[in-house]
């Protein structure tokens, strides 16, 4: 545990060094807010403020991620920024999660998602280094990735076509979509082969799979998002960021759709960010769990080799 708790602060370091040297400002943003976030597969952990009513509404959320406040920042000017801080997920505990967890999230002003990877490959390849590792680089995008992977075209396949792969796999079908499907082939036959002394980073993703990401047209059309795993864990997410409000709020409105279709809890919407999205410059995002980092510069599949004391333990 000691051990793990060094080699934290020595990457904490480094992340800190890595932006210093780049401009790149740190800043700190709320862990409660108003707003929850709406992903359909994220679950949020709630609390009630017990004071005056005038402070605002009293259920209150812990955030997920810092995205929706960087934005605002973004929004207000702040210019290239990141934030090294806890986010909370209700419900994921076990030897790869944790309900609390440290994530990294930073953004580039007038910068795509292609131009984020490089950046993201760089810090990535630093921390490598911290323990005398080394990677090589793979990029593919989503749709050549499956056809060579399972050998199905994941934009034209048929819904059976995507299970076929997965027949020997016990999944309950019950209310799958399509998205789903094609989440599982890669969970269980394709993260799986990642070698284990590379970087892989797939690009062009399926519109339906979007979040908060802009949707670049085409037939198919793409989200322009971006994945990282190093060997089979994924270690970030990021996008060329859209600043629609209009579409973003019809995004949020088909998460609810979702969510109450499944009788889950339906946070509010984020409407400080939706009234700062117009005013959100061009840029590129991308959040990067350590604690999954951490995990793969040790080689190891149970979080609680990095982390003081697990949930079981805390």
């Amino acid at each position: 545990m000691i051990a793990a708790l060094r080699q934290r602060a020595a990457l904490n370091a480094l992340i800190r060094s890595f932006f210093a040297e780049r401009d790149v400002l740190e800043v700190e943003t709320p862990i409660l807010s108003q707003a929850g976030n709406t992903e359909p597969n994220i679950e949020s952990f709630q609390t009630r403020f017990s004071g005056h009513v005038s402070a605002g509404s009293a259920l209150r959320w812990l955030r997920t991620s810092p995205e929706y406040p960087l934005k605002r920042l973004l929004a207000a000017g702040v210019g290239d920024c990141y934030e090294l801080g806890r986010v909370f997920r209700n419900g994921e505990a076990g030897g790869r999660h944790n309900p609390e967890f440290t994530m990294l999230e930073w953004y580039r002003i007038g910068w795509n998602h292609h131009q984020l990877v490089e950046e993201t490959v760089a810090l990535v390849r630093a921390a490598l280094a911290l323990v005398q590792r080394e990677a090589s680089l793979t990029v593919v995008d989503y749709r050549g990735l499956y056809i060579q992977q399972v050998g199905v075209d994941p934009f034209a396949a048929t819904l059976e076509q995507l299970q076929a792969p997965l027949a020997d796999v016990r999944i309950d079908a019950d209310g799958l979509t399509r998205d789903d499907w094609l989440d599982l082939l890669m969970t269980h036959c394709i993260q799986p082969h990642f070698r284990d002394d590379t970087l892989t980073v797939v690009h062009d993703w399926p519109a339906s799979q979007a979040a908060l990401a802009r949707i670049r047209p085409g037939t198919p059309p793409l989200a322009e998002r971006f994945e990282l795993y190093l060997g089979a864990v994924e270690l970030a997410n990021g996008y060329h960021e859209l600043n629609d409000a209009v579409e973003q709020r019809a995004r949020f409105v088909r998460d609810h759709a979702v969510r109450s279709a499944r009788g889950a809890v339906l946070p509010a919407l984020d409407e400080h960010l939706l009234a700062a999205l117009p005013t959100l410059p061009d840029c590129a995002g991308v959040a990067v769990g350590v604690d999954r980092l951490l995990m793969a510069m040790n080689r190891t599949g149970r979080i609680a080799d990095v982390l003081a004391f697990d949930f079981a333990h805390a």
